[in-house]
């Protein structure tokens, strides 16, 4: 998918799997930024502390695509660099295209998989089996 500039890219990811039914995916992506939300998971306190990079490019997007409760579950990660070629990176938590596009490029999957809460992480996580 191709998204522009103001485009919500985790809405967008999640309308996507809703529309065409996408059991799981994998995807990567590039683009430019207007917004990247980053967040940090302070495992003490069980959240995420946020941070908000601002025209930024995105170098690098990879994520997966997942239900949970029967809505898509976006697990995103990226590294996003601004005009010093300084990168920032890790979970993102938000993501809004900025000036020109920013491309996805989704691997649809056949099984459906889940993510469901685990504790004591109060982390959201993806039901696989370990394989020995």
């Amino acid at each position: 998918m191709v998204l522009r500039e103001g485009d919500n890219v985790l809405s967008q990811i999640e309308n996507l799997a809703k529309e065409q039914k996408i059991p799981s995916a994998n995807f990567t992506g590039i683009g430019f930024a207007q917004d990247a939300t980053f967040g940090f998971y302070d495992f003490g306190e069980k959240k995420f502390h946020p941070k908000t990079f601002n025209k930024v490019e995105m170098g690098s997007i990879t994520g997966s695509i997942a239900w949970s409760e029967n809505k898509p579950s976006i697990h995103m990660h990226g590294v996003a660099t601004d005009d010093k070629f300084d990168a920032y990176g890790g979970h993102i938590l938000a993501l809004k295209v900025g000036t020109g596009s920013m491309e996805i490029y989704i691997t649809v999957n056949d099984e459906k998989l889940e993510r469901k809460i685990e504790q004591p992480l109060n982390a959201n996580v993806l039901q696989l089996p370990c394989v020995k």
